[in-house]
């Protein structure tokens, strides 16, 4: 842990060393960031450096990532997922320049593989190999799938709610699972308190201070991909804030290793049943508890956990918060899949939904470029899918039955 110095936190502004606490600030009791050597940092990465690593994961960002070793690094590769530009949907919404992350084709198929990966590595070097996690789904199966071949073991609770595809996730991986008979703050408290009886190490977003150090390898990335050239704005859906909140930390850094000039704006999608950020970022009051009703399970929460430094995230980048509704959400998988062939999830869809809403605005000016954060795949909850998409049609198996199907124009090859 020679990189890190300490963890500061944001709400309170104290520094606390390692040795003091290396979750919550005893202070105040806020998520606490850690602060790296960055003039070593500087030093030892550069453009150029960069460029002549063949290391294609996230542990080519090692100097900022508070793993002393690589015993614990899980063997399968997380990060450096593709980015690439949507030319159709650009066009559609009349901007110059959409950029898709599609963090769906991680390990676990969500972006929080780069959290788990260094969580992971984090609780073996510490010696504590059984790993918790409160989750409403994705957090929990990437757990299960970094813990899976290394010395950890992955304790999961998850809310009832929880899509059943996830569930085989976690199943299949190993994890021990636990079905809580409640919401997802139901799970955290649960996941809490059994840490702290029992010595597990707590993998829960807003809580344990290095997921959000493994989330912001993503920005690493974006603007390592994009020739360092700076998106205007960076749509992210959020829910507990943590992964905006990650991706604003990641910017800051480039920005004083000065591998990039300038800072993109930051803009936090959230479904309206859930808007607890969106709603404090446009009052500029503190956060209130949402109704937590959304088909984007995966940002569904109800006071999040890591609120303030979401909020702080959009405020300070210059950014803005887009509630969506349900159905702009299903609309959105759609056009992901049939503009740009991508399969999102929900909560990965609300990103693009909120771009587009925000076009429509005039939020987003027509010369600008976007870049959205695709968070998981759709393969994630094929109920939500089946929403959006529809249902096939059912024939018998003759070509009369056929013929009459397109005749009807039912299957709108015309379109």
């Amino acid at each position: 842990m020679a990189r890190v110095l300490a963890l500061d936190c944001p709400a309170c502004g104290r520094g606390h060393s390692l040795k003091e606490t290396q979750d919550l600030c005893p202070s105040c009791g806020g998520n606490l960031e850690a602060v790296y050597d960055y003039a070593r940092a500087k030093k030892r990465l550069s453009r150029r450096s960069l460029a002549a690593d063949a290391d294609r994961t996230l542990w080519r960002y090692a100097e900022l990532l508070p793993i002393a070793g690589r015993s614990g690094i899980p063997s399968v590769p997380v990060g450096w997922t593709p980015l690439f530009r949507a030319e159709r949907l650009a066009r559609g919404l009349g901007l110059r320049e959409v950029w898709l992350k599609d963090e769906g084709r991680s390990a676990s198929a969500s972006f929080k593989d780069r959290a788990s990966a260094v969580v992971v590595a984090r609780a073996l070097e510490e010696k504590r190999p059984v790993v918790a996690v409160a989750s409403t789904g994705n957090a929990a199966a990437s757990l299960a799938c970094l813990a899976a071949g290394t010395a950890a073991k992955a304790v999961i609770f998850v809310p009832r709610s929880a899509p059943a595809p996830k569930l085989a996730q976690l199943l299949i991986f190993g994890a021990r699972v636990v079905t809580v008979d409640g919401s997802y703050d139901d799970a955290f408290d649960l996941c809490l308190q059994a840490c702290r009886e029992y010595g597990w190490y707590n993998r829960s977003t807003g809580f344990n201070p290095f997921t959000r150090e493994g989330k912001k390898t993503a920005a690493f990335e974006l603007c390592e991909q994009l020739g360092w050239q700076v998106p205007d704005l960076v749509f992210v859906p959020v829910g507990d804030g943590n992964i905006i909140s990650g991706i604003w930390k990641g910017l800051r850094e480039l920005k004083a290793l000065g591998l990039i000039e300038r800072t993109p704006r930051l803009v936090a999608a959230q479904a309206e049943g859930s808007d607890s950020i969106a709603r404090a970022v446009a009052s500029g009051g503190a956060l209130r508890p949402s109704r937590a009703r959304t088909v984007a399970d995966s940002i569904s929460v109800r006071l999040p956990k890591d609120g303030p430094a979401g909020v702080r995230a959009v405020t300070e980048s210059g950014g803005f918060a887009v509630p969506v509704s349900d159905a702009a959400i299903l609309s959105a998988m759609r056009e992901l899949a049939r503009g740009a062939n991508v399969f999102a999830e929900p909560a990965a869809a609300a990103a693009y939904a909120a771009l587009a809403q925000a076009a429509r605005k005039g939020l987003v000016r027509p010369r600008e470029s976007a870049a959205v954060l695709v968070t998981g795949s759709g393969l994630k909850d094929s109920a939500a899918a089946l929403k959006a998409a529809g249902k096939p049609h059912l024939i018998e198996p003759s070509m009369p039955a056929l013929r009459a199907l397109v005749r009807r124009g039912a299957l709108a090859l015309d379109a």
